[in-house]
């Protein structure tokens, strides 16, 4: 009978520290909801900016990837049709160019994606009608597109999409955390709710894009525009 007895005292003094710790234990509620995400411009309105430098931000853009390496991003700048993207071969340099405006975009691609709905599409192709694309998303400070007119994958589809090969630039880019939010010359991007949004939050214009969904918003008063959550992806 002596050792049950050392064993109740036991018992009895480790409820008497736990109770005197002020300790306790926290239990999941069942019935708990979390919250729904905000709006794409009210996120864009209310999270805190995350320092560029922390993204190694150099002078031309401001560039990240999600944390799970699904959507890869720039704050970067256009020229006509010209985008300044650093991990991908482009025009924008060239003397040729020079003469058009320079002009503050955002712009981002996915590793699998929605098909743009029809009232999305906006280019013909050369007037094909053929080729035109989901997997990017672009914002200038008056316009939110997705997709666009293209033959082949993008850079972030072929270093993580179903067949890519993550050794490239894009694999080197820093991550922007979620709910993490970055700024350039009023063009604002946020990582939350599995994507990214990026908008010019006084203008009211911005785009959500995720692997599952995106989001157009086209300015005050404007209907968004949003693809069906099961919309086929690519291949």
């Amino acid at each position: 009978m002596k050792p049950m007895r050392r064993t109740k005292q036991a018992a009895l003094a480790a409820l008497v520290l736990l109770a005197a710790s002020g300790c306790s234990v926290t239990r999941q509620d069942p019935d708990y909801v979390p919250p729904a995400p905000l709006p794409v411009l009210e996120q864009l309105r209310q999270a805190p900016l995350t320092d560029p430098a922390t993204l190694g931000a150099g002078t031309d853009a401001v560039s990240f990837v999600t944390a799970d390496h699904t959507v890869a991003c720039s704050l970067t700048s256009a020229r006509g049709t010209s985008i300044n993207l650093p991990y991908e071969p482009n025009t924008f340099t060239p003397p040729a160019n020079a003469k058009l405006a320079t002009v503050p975009v955002a712009h981002c691609e996915l590793s699998a994606y929605p098909r743009p709905a029809a009232q999305d599409i906006a280019d013909d192709c050369a007037g094909t009608g053929l080729g035109y694309l989901g997997g990017t998303a672009l914002l200038t400070p008056d316009k939110a597109v997705y997709g666009e007119c293209r033959s082949g994958v993008t850079a972030q589809e072929a270093e993580y999409g179903p067949k890519g090969s993550p050794t490239g630039p894009i694999s080197q880019l820093a991550v922007l955390p979620e709910g993490g939010n970055v700024e350039r010359n009023g063009l604002r991007c946020s990582a939350y709710d599995g994507g990214v949004a990026c908008g010019n939050v006084s203008a009211q214009v911005a785009f959500f894009v995720s692997r599952d969904r995106y989001e157009l918003i086209k300015g005050p008063g404007a209907t968004p525009s949003a693809a069906a959550p099961k919309a086929s992806k690519s291949p």
